[in-house]
């Protein structure tokens, strides 16, 4: 297990120090939306360009601790390029495993489906840092509510 939990860690560093899909979308058609976690400063600015069902790119910006930060750069490659109702089960799934309660069994026997996800796992284990986990998967949904309401759905 402790073999486990050193990769866990490694991953979650990486990402910390490199972030990946870093920046902000230029595109006129990008939805910007802002999360801020007031507990502890946390703040993530994320921007999306949905064309069609797909989620054709996505960036991210701000600053946090190195669980908000790498739990975004994680988030950005899970969903990227991801048909819309994928990017749904996803979301559905790696708050399932951090929150826990409800529904985190599922969470846990997707592990496997989620990847490098699965690093954040731990976190259910602090409840204070559940927050800085999913401030990025639901400023993700609600920029996903926004492109929805302009695409009509």
């Amino acid at each position: 297990m402790d073999d486990l939990e050193d990769l866990y860690r490694e991953i979650i560093l990486d990402h910390y120090k490199h972030p990946r899909n870093q920046g902000v979308l230029d595109d006129p058609d990008a939805i910007r939306e802002e999360g801020f976690n007031p507990l502890c400063g946390d703040e993530i600015k994320l921007s999306i360009l949905v064309k069609g069902d797909r989620l054709a790119d996505i960036r991210v910006d701000g600053h946090g601790c190195s669980i908000s930060r790498s739990s975004a750069s994680l988030m950005s490659e899970a969903v990227k390029g991801k048909d819309l109702a994928e990017v749904d089960r996803i979301i559905e799934r790696f708050k399932a495993m951090v929150v826990g309660g409800e529904g985190a069994a599922e969470g846990l026997d997707s592990l496997r489906t989620l990847g490098e996800l699965a690093a954040l796992q731990g976190v259910v284990k602090f409840p204070v840092r559940v927050k800085c986990a999913t401030l990025p998967w639901n400023s993700l949904q609600n920029a996903l509510a926004t492109a929805r309401a302009r695409g009509g759905e």
